[in-house]
């Protein structure tokens, strides 16, 4: 199934009650839940679960701000460009492998349909490509970093 049938089923869940959809097609199977405030709990058809476990410097961050809630929406506020957003819950990565270049770097110029980085969501490797022309001007995530649905990636401006 390619991203862009999942960006439609997503696309169609927003105007309904719906709070999940899964759909197989083949041997390919996708599974779309809306957030909500509980912790869900996806499993493959693998034997063993997929545990997916933040970077030693992640819980650090909050530990030293004593207000992190009200420090990301003042960022999120400042922030001048297109967010592009992440599709898909999964690890994103910044390059095609461990020791090639990255896809973008910061100031360089994109053009919408151009790769940025890679999702790995339930063992397949999904391209994310740019939803708009212009300038890489931030990154907000690391290599190998777990992501969520509509968590930002990149600005684009």
């Amino acid at each position: 199934m390619d991203l862009a049938k999942v960006r439609s089923l997503i696309k169609m869940l927003d105007g309904t009650d719906v709070a999940e959809i899964e759909i197989t097609e083949g041997e390919e199977k996708v599974r779309i839940a809306r957030q909500t405030n509980h912790v869900a709990v996806a499993t493959a058809a693998s034997p063993s679960p997929i545990v997916y476990h933040a970077p030693a410097a992640a819980p650090a961050a909050p530990v030293a701000s004593e207000h992190p809630a009200p420090k990301e929406s003042k960022a999120e506020e400042t922030i001048k460009g297109h967010a592009m957003k992440s599709p898909m819950v999964g690890t994103v990565y910044l390059s095609p492998s461990p020791d090639a270049e990255p896809f973008v770097r910061t100031g360089q110029r994109v053009e919408a349909g151009d790769i940025v980085c890679i999702v790995e969501a339930m063992k397949m490797f999904n391209q994310i490509e740019a939803d708009v022309s212009g300038t890489i001007s931030g990154r907000l995530v690391e290599n190998g970093q777990p992501v969520e649905y509509g968590q930002t990636l990149f600005i684009i401006e």
